[in-house]
């Protein structure tokens, strides 16, 4: 008990030699000085305007992922297949959402390769322009866009819009042609859902007519069918089904 003052003593001197010492010491931190200042370079006022560009694609990348890419179908068809299954949150929405971004990736990589061959290394080259950079960007989403939109969805939003009757698919706006991929999208995706459905709802169904029949109408139906789904589901291989049917859903 008597060394207990001691010890602590013997502590902040060690410390506060430890802090003399990290003083005293040279460390290199970053750090990053942001401001206004006046210039009469034309390099800076485009440097600073492509890192506002930059910054501003990075923010809207997320909904650029969901709106225009294959994102939106994917991860609402598992969601549905979850629901059905009735595991509550097994799968975990991580997961979930990590394989809908690979899937994503998948079935997007020749669009994206396009627009890394037409696009991104001709402007990073300086042989073309931001816009002609960010039209042929768009050509490759747009062909696929136009591919999984119904012609109905599409007639919709053009009428909406107010604008000429498009002659050709270039003459349609972006504007009118990414809701109307979305509504197809969620479109599709109910209906796949649907499908996917059926098969644990007659599961249900028969569960709880036989509880019934045998009077255990306290018991839910779920707890007894659950089993039985999840057997089901793996014993066609469900996942290889569902992620192959995405896939080729999308021609």
């Amino acid at each position: 008990m008597k060394l207990r003052p001691l010890t602590q003593a013997l502590l902040v001197l060690f410390g506060a030699l430890g802090l003399a010492q990290l003083a005293s010491a040279q460390v290199t931190l970053p750090s990053v000085n942001l401001g206004f200042k006046t210039t009469n370079d034309p390099n800076e006022v485009v440097n600073a305007i492509k890192i506002l560009g930059v910054l501003t694609v990075l923010t809207l990348a997320p909904a650029i992922l969901i709106l225009m890419t294959s994102f939106t179908r994917i991860v609402i068809v598992l969601s549905f297949v979850r629901q059905a299954l009735g595991t509550q949150q097994m799968p975990p929405n991580q997961l979930l959402v990590g394989l809908a971004l690979f899937l994503t990736l998948f079935i997007m990589s020749p669009a994206l390769n396009t627009i890394n061959e037409t696009a991104l290394q001709p402007y990073l080259k300086g042989t073309i322009g931001q816009e002609q950079a960010f039209d042929a960007a768009m050509a490759p989403l747009r062909k696929f866009m136009f591919n999984q939109t119904r012609d109905s969805d599409l007639s919709l939003f053009v009428k909406m819009a107010k604008v000429e009757q498009p002659k050709t698919r270039a003459d349609v706006p972006s504007q009118v042609l990414i809701p109307a991929f979305i509504i197809s999208e969620l479109k599709t995706a109910f209906q796949i859902g649907f499908i996917i459905y059926l098969p644990f709802l007659v599961i249900d169904m028969v569960a709880a007519s036989v509880l019934m029949a045998m009077g255990m109408m306290m018991l839910p139906p779920v707890i007894i069918s659950l089993p039985f789904k999840i057997m089901l589901f793996v014993m066609v291989d469900g996942w290889t089904l569902l992620v192959g049917g995405l896939v080729e859903s999308f021609g």
